[in-house]
């Protein structure tokens, strides 16, 4: 396994790149690099919506769309955008390289 780096861009607007290995979730590589905004109440399981991120369009698109449990979750959430993700769901390898992955947070 090799090394992702991409950046989250905060709540705040702050950007903190980060490099993680291949395999771990958009939320545990932010819970590890202290991220804010992701919380990851309920540890990964996809019921909770508290590591609630967007992509870029074109990202999204390579990543594909979430399937129908996480979409539920999403759009019960007010401020979902089109190319919203939970994070617990979204598995790091190589296509995340460079990424700009914009925490949203929970607003429901």
């Amino acid at each position: 396994m090799s090394d992702v780096k991409f950046t989250y861009i905060q709540l705040d607007g702050a950007e903190r790149t980060v490099s993680v290995d291949e395999g771990l979730t958009l939320m545990e590589a932010a819970l590890f690099n202290g991220v804010d905004g992701i919380q990851g109440l309920c540890g990964g399981i996809c019921s909770c919506a508290t590591c609630h991120v967007s992509l870029d369009p074109e990202m999204y698109a390579k990543l594909g769309a979430p399937n129908e449990g996480e979409a539920e979750m999403i759009d019960a959430l007010d401020n979902h955008v089109p190319t919203s993700r939970l994070g617990c769901q979204v598995h790091i390898d190589a296509l995340l390289n460079g990424a700009r992955v914009r925490v949203l947070g929970v607003d429901a």
